[in-house]
């Protein structure tokens, strides 16, 4: 039997990313979310949510763009630092020791550091409540070349993305693969 836990955020796992973005002075920020994902694929998009209380607020919508940016399991504390502190108060890049890279695309700093970078166009932002959710056109994505397969394509062992559960507050690696998509369910096709 099941136990009703009520109307929560235990959804599992929730990403780690950090979003990048300049403020109004043309400094470069983070922010650690753990609230975003894929939300289409024609054209390709990634969402992003934020409280309007968070200083990437603005600037998201100020500059129409953001990146995203997947940290490796290396960089857990500088991903952990950018969620704790605040971009009105420090330079979270310099204190993380990270290099901020300026987007030839979008109007927003990349990570140089992390294996992972999606640079996004603001398309479209909807208020949820207590969140804004961002949704963003992906205009590229940017891969340290150590971190592709055989097809040039982001292999998940080797970006060795954080994940997060919301639950119990903890940050986890990615584990073994367990079957190839479209096909192990091939068992139940008539």
């Amino acid at each position: 039997m099941k136990k009703s836990l009520g109307a929560m955020t235990y959804a599992m796992p929730t990403p780690v990313w950090l979003v990048g973005s300049y403020d109004q002075d043309g400094k470069a920020n983070l922010a650690t979310i753990a609230w975003g994902g894929v939300c289409c694929s024609d054209p390709p998009a990634l969402t992003v949510s934020l409280r309007k209380s968070r200083y990437s607020y603005d600037a998201i919508l100020q500059r129409k763009s953001y990146t995203v940016n997947v940290p490796s399991e290396a960089f857990l504390c500088a991903a952990d630092y950018a969620g704790i502190a605040s971009g009105r108060d420090s330079d979270k890049f310099a204190a993380a020791n990270l290099t901020p890279v300026r987007s030839e695309l979008v109007d927003a700093p990349y990570v140089a550091e992390f294996p992972l970078v999606f640079e996004c166009r603001l398309l479209q932002t909807i208020d949820l409540g207590a969140h804004t959710q961002f949704i963003g056109e992906i205009v590229d994505v940017k891969a340290d070349e150590g971190v592709l397969d055989g097809k040039g394509l982001p292999d998940i062992k080797k970006v060795s993305p954080l994940i997060y559960s919301p639950s119990n507050r903890a940050y986890y690696g990615v584990g073994a693969a367990l079957g190839n998509g479209y096909e192990v369910g091939r068992k139940f096709v008539k």
